[in-house]
C-alpha cells in the first residue's frame, strides 16, 4: 500500500510529470495548470475550481510531504503541484468573468488576461516579495511548499482582477 501511495504522491507532486521536465519545472507546472483549470471551469464552473484549489492544496501538501521524505530534499524543484494551485488562484477572475459573461467575449479579450495571470504568478513566485520569502524560508514541509505559491497566486490574483475589470469596462 505504501508504494502505491508514494506513486500517487509523485504523480500529484510533479503534476503528472510536468515537474520532471529538465528546464524550468515551475514554469512547466504553471503551464500544465491551464488545461485543467479550463476543463474544470467550462464543465463545472469556477466555483468547482475554487473548491478544487482548496482540495488540491491539502492533497498537494500531503503529496509534497511524501515526496520530500522519499527524495530526501527540502523543497525539490520538481514538485510543481504548488505552482498549479497558485496558477489556478491567479486565473480565478478570468474564469468567473467567463462564467458570468459567457462565451460572447472573444479570444482577444481572454488571451491577454490569461497571459498576465501566468506572467504575474511566475514573477511573484520567482521574485518572492514579503511574505512569500518569509514563508519560503520559515515554514517547513508540504505546508511551506504549498503556502508560498498560494500567496504568490493571491498577489497575481490582484493584478489579474484589476486587468479583468479594466478590460470589462472597455469591452462590455
Amino acid at each position: 500500500m505504501e508504494k502505491r501511495d508514494n506513486y500517487f504522491s509523485w504523480i500529484i507532486a510533479t503534476w503528472f510529470g510536468s515537474g520532471l521536465l529538465p528546464i524550468a519545472p515551475g514554469t512547466w507546472g504553471s503551464l500544465a495548470a491551464f488545461p485543467f483549470a479550463y476543463i474544470i471551469s467550462v464543465y463545472s464552473g469556477p466555483y468547482v475550481l475554487t473548491i478544487g484549489i482548496v482540495a488540491l492544496f491539502f492533497i498537494g501538501m500531503q503529496a509534497s510531504n511524501n515526496v520530500v521524505k522519499s527524495a530526501q530534499k527540502k523543497d525539490p524543484g520538481f514538485i510543481v503541484v504548488d505552482e498549479v494551485v497558485g496558477q489556478w488562484i491567479a486565473l480565478l477572475p478570468l474564469l468567473f468573468l467567463n462564467h458570468y459573461v459567457g462565451p460572447n467575449l472573444s479570444f482577444w479579450f481572454f488571451a491577454p488576461i490569461a497571459v498576465v495571470a501566468f506572467l504575474a504568478f511566475r514573477i511573484y513566485d520567482i521574485w518572492k516579495p514579503w511574505p512569500i520569502n518569509y514563508v519560503d524560508k520559515n515554514v517547513p514541509g508540504g505546508l511551506g511548499i504549498m503556502l508560498d505559491d498560494v500567496i504568490a497566486g493571491i498577489y497575481a490574483l490582484i493584478i489579474t482582477s484589476a486587468m479583468a475589470v479594466v478590460m470589462s469596462i472597455y469591452y462590455i
